[in-house]
């Protein structure tokens, strides 16, 4: 797959059956993370999209969103020098705006700081939602509507995709999910229309290469028509 977008589940769950707070399974999903940036570098794979905190995360208890949001400032100061090393560039998508002035400065310097990287793409969905997505692309087309810079009928799929967080970026070919649960929460919704779903047991922790390239072999196995019958594909 060129573009491979995971939803990094079971950090809580792994951490609860080891007797320990939900904070020290999200401390251990960093070092997952890690690995699975440097399989993707080495299959290939040119992008690479995390679901990191969703927009509806706020809603769990404020000491782990707390604690969330110390990670991530945490995680990402200390990483972005080994992605500056990698040559993997970084990119966050979702509405930074509910962030701290710390934690929005550091993205747009580590954004910064990795833009002329060209090996990965990392994208790490934070406060991000696939409707809160295609709500504020629609507000873009309809200010441009209001203003006279664009007529009704020149709205098509191909303007508003245009006006989504990723714009530039291939849709994606995978969609992983570790831990067991079956479903997309609200995760890049459009642009995984004709995504392959691929879901997993393996708690986050505990998800390793041999399961990413796991998931990468049953990809290999499946043939995507988009539309099409199997006889116009082979």
């Amino acid at each position: 797959p060129e573009h491979v977008a995971i939803i990094m589940d079971g950090n809580g769950r792994w951490a609860q059956q080891r007797g320990k707070a939900r904070h020290a399974g999200h401390r251990a999903g960093v070092e997952t993370v890690r690995r699975v940036i440097e399989t993707c570098g080495q299959q290939g794979v040119r992008v690479l999209t995390l679901f990191a905190f969703s927009s509806e995360n706020w809603q769990r208890p404020k000491t782990e969103v707390k604690m969330l949001m110390e990670l991530f400032f945490t995680a990402l100061n200390r990483e972005v020098r080994r992605m500056k090393k990698r040559n993997v560039r970084l990119r966050i998508i979702g509405d930074i705006s509910a962030f701290s002035d710390k934690l929005q400065k550091l993205i747009i310097e580590s954004e910064k700081t990795t833009a002329d990287n060209d090996c990965l793409l990392l994208q790490v969905a934070a406060n991000y939602g696939g409707r809160w997505d295609i709500t504020q692309a629609a507000r873009k087309l309809a200010e441009q509507v209001e203003q006279g810079e664009l007529k009704v009928d020149q709205i098509t799929e191909e303007t508003l995709a245009q006006h989504l967080s990723c714009p530039d970026v291939p849709e994606p070919d995978l969609f992983i999910r570790t831990g067991g649960e079956k479903r997309i929460s609200n995760f890049l919704l459009w642009q995984c229309a004709y995504t392959e779903l691929y879901f997993c047991e393996t708690l986050w922790p505990d998800f390793d290469q041999e399961d990413l390239l796991a998931a990468f072999r049953d990809y290999a196995g499946r043939q995507r028509r988009f539309g099409r019958v199997a006889e116009q594909v082979s």
